[in-house]
């Protein structure tokens, strides 16, 4: 109890550290950009005016402050939802290195953004085609959480002959999907490939991308986390007694197929709406939750 109660109150304290480093981070990184470096008081006048008092800032430096803003709080967001879903995902495999790919949701959110591209770029239907800048910032998104979610519900529907869900089925058909999606994307690529502009777009999707993000973005991956961490005091116990195994979890009481259900739900809407806004950034969903275990300890 005595050691229980000490790995508990370490824990609050890391949380509390890192919850109060976090903001100090986001000013850090809107210090700095392309365009040079602003003082802590420049970006802090830029806040109170995005929050919308009047702080005077010429409208130049305004909009450079505000995309810097924008930026850093869509990446803590991204950041936040790719480790709780890589979270999820290795405490339900009971495996260190299962990460959110494996669910087939970064391909499919890469593959769902890719033909927003080309509708955008004039490879759709007429209709797709627009001049509006809000209505391609909202169709990219709304395309890659659509393919994100399509990807997942495959692979779900794939690995569960029968209605029985099995997890060693379910990391085999995720790999084999994520590498159908992958070679989509690259056929896609090829075929593009004296169209430099659309070309370029797709790649830099391929790999992430956080420059020109907007309060629209940041939102979007915020809201994301608050719906998906809803799910903690669900799953976060039965996460720790997972871990001896399925059959010890069930002889303790746990509901291994409800848990599993909202898992994989949280997860995956957890990584489909922070790749549906900046593309596929890789490892943060595998590193991040091993940092944090050797910080607060394994329990969920």
């Amino acid at each position: 109890m005595v050691k229980l109660l000490g790995a508990s109150s370490s824990s609050a304290r890391w949380a509390f550290g890192l919850a109060g480093a976090l903001p100090l981070l986001v000013l850090l990184s809107a210090r700095w950009g392309s365009s040079g470096h602003y003082e802590t008081g420049v970006i802090l006048a830029g806040l109170i005016d995005l929050l919308g008092g009047e702080a005077g800032h010429d409208p130049t430096t305004q909009a450079i402050v505000e995309l810097r803003l924008w930026r850093a709080f869509t990446a803590a967001g991204v950041g936040a939802a790719l480790a709780f879903s890589g979270a999820l995902v290795q405490g339900l495999f009971r495996n260190g290195l299962a990460a959110p790919s494996l669910l087939g949701v970064t391909s499919g959110a890469s593959l769902g953004a890719s033909l927003a591209i080309l509708f955008l770029a004039g490879y759709g239907p007429a209709f797709m085609l627009t001049e509006d800048l809000g209505q391609a910032t909202l169709l990219l998104p709304l395309f890659a959480f659509v393919g994100a979610i399509g990807s997942v519900t495959l692979v779900t529907f794939l690995a569960s002959p029968g209605g029985h869900l099995s997890i060693p089925t379910l990391l085999l058909v995720g790999i084999a999907v994520n590498t159908c999606l992958g070679g989509l994307l690259s056929l896609m690529s090829w075929l593009l490939i004296e169209d430099w502009e659309v070309a370029r777009s797709i790649l830099t999707w391929t790999f992430g991308v956080l420059s020109d993000r907007t309060g629209f973005h940041a939102a979007t991956v915020w809201i994301g986390v608050a719906l998906c961490a809803g799910a903690i005091p669900f799953v976060s116990w039965e996460l720790d007694l997972l871990a001896g195994g399925e059959e010890d979890a069930r002889s303790l009481g746990v509901n291994t197929k409800r848990v599993r259900a909202i898992v994989l739900i949280a997860a995956s809407l957890s990584a489909a709406t922070a790749v549906s806004v900046s593309g596929q950034i890789a490892f943060v969903g595998l590193v991040v939750p091993h940092i944090v275990r050797q910080l607060t300890g394994a329990s969920h």
